[in-house]
């Protein structure tokens, strides 16, 4: 079970707060009494000996490691059922992950830091005989200390690396999707160019802000990975070249020993080799991981969770592989795979071809073997039964009374697009969408009516002209009219309810998680009558609009954290504070219920986003969905019917592309969401159409350029609206305008 605060562990350490839980057990930072120094306390719930045992080779590998870039493990303690516990070094500070989320792309010095430090690590490991290969490098594992000091953590997938002609036994294997290489998935040998490919990957990721494609999908080509100064072409062409040779799909291409890595990054920038250890980069600010009880989180009204306990009952046990295979190409592996299946297929339909001509046989020398209604099945025979057939029956409607068309059921369109993409949807359901169908007795009008209802547009921001600027489209053609021409740029356009204003903010560099130090504007749908909403300190994002168009909903930083403000649209200078959370949880997104009576919005606790509803006065506040830690759920927006939440989810402690998914907006015994099947590599910040009946939402497709893309409630008639070469971004869909 997960230990509580000022639990006192082995007569020695005393726990002082979680840091972080996982499905193996949590992390905490505890007290050790006996020295009167803070320690790292590893946890491990699963006592099985296969899980036991990858503990214990954790505690070995890092017991005997002594460098400056790496954790040390000062003791491991076995308390008999309740578990195993790792004590070691408290790393304080961030890592880099936060640190990406933070600053948004790294400089290329700091990467060079990083880079050349875990270079030193990761030579220190490959080293040691036999040698040890971390195989699981990534942002997440990258520790930055408060002076600036850099640390490599996290062996859960250590093992010891045999040669060549020995067969090696490891228990945990894991991937990281665009982190690890494609000989670490499935049983191909693994070695020390395993863990260049993952620091290449994670210095992309650094100087970018984007994961790269996936080394597995790059290997069967159903991927290519996007040069680093397509999407940084701030980063120098050395630097680029190094880290993207360290990424090469085949082992060969790589550089071949991390020391060979290090030289190439200190060469792109003239940095001089310095000894192990001495690498840094800036500080984290002193407010990042500021000083805190787990009291202080809970001070915000919530329901109290479950402590996470070790599941009862036989554990499935860690798979002992035998690595004696060198690298293939899983794309020659698919093509077998294919071959097989084909061959398995045609020996199927064989035995059923076979079969129907001895049913066949049998009818037909003898008769009187098979039923009537059996041999009717069979093409060639003739019926035997002499029955007169029934007369046609008398239609129920008067041949002189006029009936609608198939063709009354779709839209025409102006332009070219396909014309799945133009039909009205039927009762199809996407799975876990609640009440999302049309009712059977709609009456479709014959008339040409916009696609999603409303004015059939749509507004959403686009860097193509450099910087983000509100574009304005009408999703039957392919033109579009600039709206803002703001010179820091503009994004997340949102519409008041009679379409005739948008809301947005500026500045606006691309597609962040957080808008520091942006403001409000409003502006006509046509591009005239600018105004600036009073700014506040720190920035204010994430606009939406009250149903009754009397306020403005956002985000803002003006209290010191992200917290939900309102304006009055007919008084700018009238603010209120709707929601106001304990010392690091943070709230933010808002989205209204058809009626405005509610909001559903994120709340940002232990380090993740959760969904939560509240009045909109902010009173009664309540967490709907209960994810975990190892998830963070984002970006909710309301169904018009009122009775259906969507959201995203991505993974937490590793890479996954964002989930679409939904929960009941009325139903409170459901507290986790439903994840919706629409098989797409993106699908992000969606908006309903005003009748409910289309999402559009920013994906991509081969090309992996962002762009906005339209389908039906049910998944289907999906189109591709904007193909710049560019990024769009930020959909939102345009209600109807009023009458003139």
């Amino acid at each position: 079970m997960t230990l509580e605060k000022d639990t006192l562990l082995h007569n020695r350490y005393r726990i002082v707060e979680i840091l972080g839980q996982g499905g193996m057990g949590s992390v905490y930072r505890a007290v050790d009494e006996n020295l009167g120094v803070h320690i790292a306390l590893k946890e491990n719930l699963f006592t099985t000996d296969e899980y036991a045992r990858q503990f214990r080779l954790e505690a070995v590998i890092l017991a005997n490691l002594r460098h400056p870039n790496l954790p040390r493990v000062s003791d491991h303690i076995v308390l008999g059922d309740q578990g195993q516990y790792l004590v070691m070094d408290f790393i304080e500070g961030e890592d880099l992950r936060f640190r990406m989320e933070r600053l948004g792309m790294l400089t290329e010095d700091d990467a060079v830091h990083i880079g050349a430090a875990i270079c030193d690590a990761l030579t220190y490991l490959h080293s040691r005989k036999p040698p040890i290969l971390h195989r699981d490098i990534k942002p997440g594992n990258v520790k930055i200390t408060p002076d600036g000091h850099i640390f490599l953590v996290d062996f859960g997938l250590a093992k010891v690396y045999q040669n060549a002609s020995q067969a090696t036994t490891t228990g945990a294997r894991a991937m990281t999707p665009g982190y690890s290489p494609p000989e670490q998935y499935g049983t191909a040998r693994t070695d020390p160019r395993t863990d260049i490919y993952s620091l290449g990957a994670t210095l992309y990721a650094a100087l970018c802000g984007i994961i790269p494609e996936d080394g597995l999908a790059r290997a069967m080509d159903n991927a290519q990975l996007t040069p680093l100064r397509k999407r940084n072409p701030k980063v120098s062409r050395r630097l680029a070249a190094a880290i993207e040779k360290a990424m090469a799909v085949d082992p060969s291409d790589r550089f071949q020993t991390a020391d060979e890595f290090k030289k190439a990054l200190l060469g792109a920038k003239s940095k001089t080799q310095q000894i192990p250890g001495s690498y840094t980069v800036a500080p984290p600010p002193v407010d990042v991981f500021p000083a805190k009880e787990i009291d202080e989180a809970a001070a915000t009204p919530i329901k109290e969770k479950t402590p996470v306990r070790a599941p009862k009952g036989p554990l499935p046990s860690p798979t002992t592989v035998e690595e004696e295979q060198p690298f293939m190409s899983p794309l020659k592996r698919q093509k077998e795979r294919e071959r097989k299946r084909r061959s398995t297929l045609v020996r199927f339909v064989l035995v059923i071809l076979l079969l129907f001509l001895a049913l066949a046989g049998v009818a037909y020398f003898a008769p009187g073997v098979l039923p009537a209604d059996v041999r009717g099945m069979i093409p060639f025979l003739v019926p035997t039964s002499t029955a007169t057939p029934s007369p046609t029956p008398t239609p129920l409607i008067p041949t002189d009374t006029p009936t609608l068309t198939a063709t009354s059921t779709s839209i025409p369109t102006a332009t070219k697009r396909p014309a799945t993409a133009t039909t009205v949807p039927t009762n199809t359901v996407i799975p876990g969408f609640i009440d999302t169908a049309l009712p059977t007795d709609t009456a479709i009008p014959s008339t040409a009516v916009p696609i999603g209802g409303g004015t059939g547009q749509i507004a959403y921001a686009s860097n193509r002209t450099g910087l983000p600027q509100i574009y304005l489209a009408d999703i039957t053609t392919d033109s579009a009219t600039q709206v803002t021409d703001m010179p820091n740029g503009a994004c997340q356009p949102a519409w008041s309810p009679d379409g005739a204003r948008l809301v947005f903010i500026s500045p606006c560099k691309g597609m962040d998680d957080i808008y520091y130090n942006a403001s409000l504007y409003i502006i006509n749908a046509d591009g005239t009558g600018l105004i600036q909403i009073a700014p506040g300190p720190g920035g204010d994002f994430d606009p939406v609009w009250s149903p009754d168009g009397e306020s403005i909903f956002f985000t803002s930083l003006r209290s010191g954290q992200m917290e939900i403000f309102s304006v009055d649209v007919d008084d700018l200078s009238k603010f209120t504070q709707i929601t106001k959370g304990a010392l690091r949880v943070e709230s933010r997104q808002p989205a209204f219920s058809r009626d405005g009576s509610q909001i559903v919005y994120a709340v940002k606790r232990f380090g993740v986003y959760q969904i939560w509803m509240m009045n909109a006065d902010g009173t009664d506040q309540e967490q709907i969905v209960r994810s975990g830690v190892a998830y963070t759920d984002y970006l909710p927006a309301w169904s018009p019917t009122g009775d259906l939440i969507i959201f995203n989810q991505r993974c937490a402690t590793s890479f996954c592309n964002p989930y679409l998914m939904s929960i009941s907006a009325t139903d409170r015994s459901a507290e986790q969401g439903t994840r919706v099947q629409v098989n797409l590599p993106l699908i992000q910040n969606v908006a309903y159409s005003p009748d409910g009946f289309y999402l559009a939402y920013e994906g991509v497709e081969s090309e992996n350029n962002v762009d906005v893309f339209y389908m039906t409630v049910a998944g289907g008639g999906r189109v591709r609206m904007t193909t710049d070469k560019n990024m769009d971004f930020h959909p939102a869909w345009r209600p109807s305008t009023p009458a003139p």
